[in-house]
């Protein structure tokens, strides 16, 4: 997922980016408000390691984000799927009993 994204979602990403790293504190969430840089620096800070390592780790973060989403689309499609092929079945057996 980009950081475009990220950062317009932050109010529901900001809980999914809490569970990954829980040394932050309420006010460094809302001082990252969704920012790369910000987040990387408080990683980076709150952790001791390398900036690198900070920018590794919520790039990957990133990237997890953007595959469940893409999975939630394609689950999405699939229930949307199985519920009009119902439809049609429904449909279907109402025909034959005319």
């Amino acid at each position: 997922m980009n950081w475009d994204r990220i950062e317009g979602n932050w109010k529901q990403m900001k809980g999914k980016a809490r569970e990954q790293w829980g040394k932050l504190t309420d006010s460094d969430w809302d001082q990252i408000a969704g920012k790369k840089d910000q987040l990387v620096g408080r990683i980076q800070e709150r952790y001791g390691i390398s900036k690198d390592e900070a920018q590794k780790q919520a790039d990957e973060w990133a990237r997890t984000q953007s595959d469940m989403a893409q999975a939630n689309v394609a689950q999405d499609q699939q229930q949307r799927q199985r519920e009009q092929n119902k439809q049609q079945e429904q449909r279907d057996r109402e025909t034959v009993k005319r």
